[in-house]
């Protein structure tokens, strides 16, 4: 299930109603479940990261703001909501384990681009139910990253 935090409500507001200038990339990272994210989750520091290497880098995967990342978008009459669905992201496990040391990933984070990862701005998150553990050789995919705009 995803949640957007109230950094990332506030942002798309902006650039719906005011021109506020959006990001020219997001990216999606992976994080363990020592501070689970929240709506009340700012910054990417807040978070705790899992460790890079064996193939995660620190900060995540890029997305860039097209058809190709985001490639579903919606429109559903029937649930009242529309939706955006991100690509599948994969990292493979190269040499050792994704994370290389440490907790599994439990969350991933729809973030901005800022230079300084503890600085980008956490705008959705997705719960991945438990930790998850890649061994050499194995795929951490996420497949189907799911966000909705719907009225509660």
């Amino acid at each position: 299930m995803a949640g957007f935090t109230n950094k990332g409500k506030y942002r798309i507001a902006g650039a719906v109603f005011r021109a506020e200038t959006l990001p020219t990339s997001f990216y999606v990272a992976l994080c363990t479940s020592a501070t689970a994210p929240t709506a009340d989750t700012n910054t990417f520091s807040q978070l705790t990261e899992i460790t890079a290497g064996a193939g995660y880098v620190t900060g995540g995967t890029a997305l860039s703001k097209n058809s190709t990342d985001f490639d579903l978008w919606s429109e559903d009459d029937s649930a009242d909501l529309g939706k955006v669905q991100i690509r599948d992201v994969t990292w493979t496990a190269s040499g050792d384990t994704i994370p290389s040391a440490g907790d599994g990933a439990r969350y991933a984070v729809l973030t901005d681009a800022n230079a300084t990862v503890g600085d980008r701005e956490v705008w959705i998150y997705w719960d991945l139910s438990s930790d998850r553990v890649v061994s050499d050789g194995q795929d951490l995919s996420l497949a189907d990253l799911e966000f909705r705009f719907q009225e509660s």
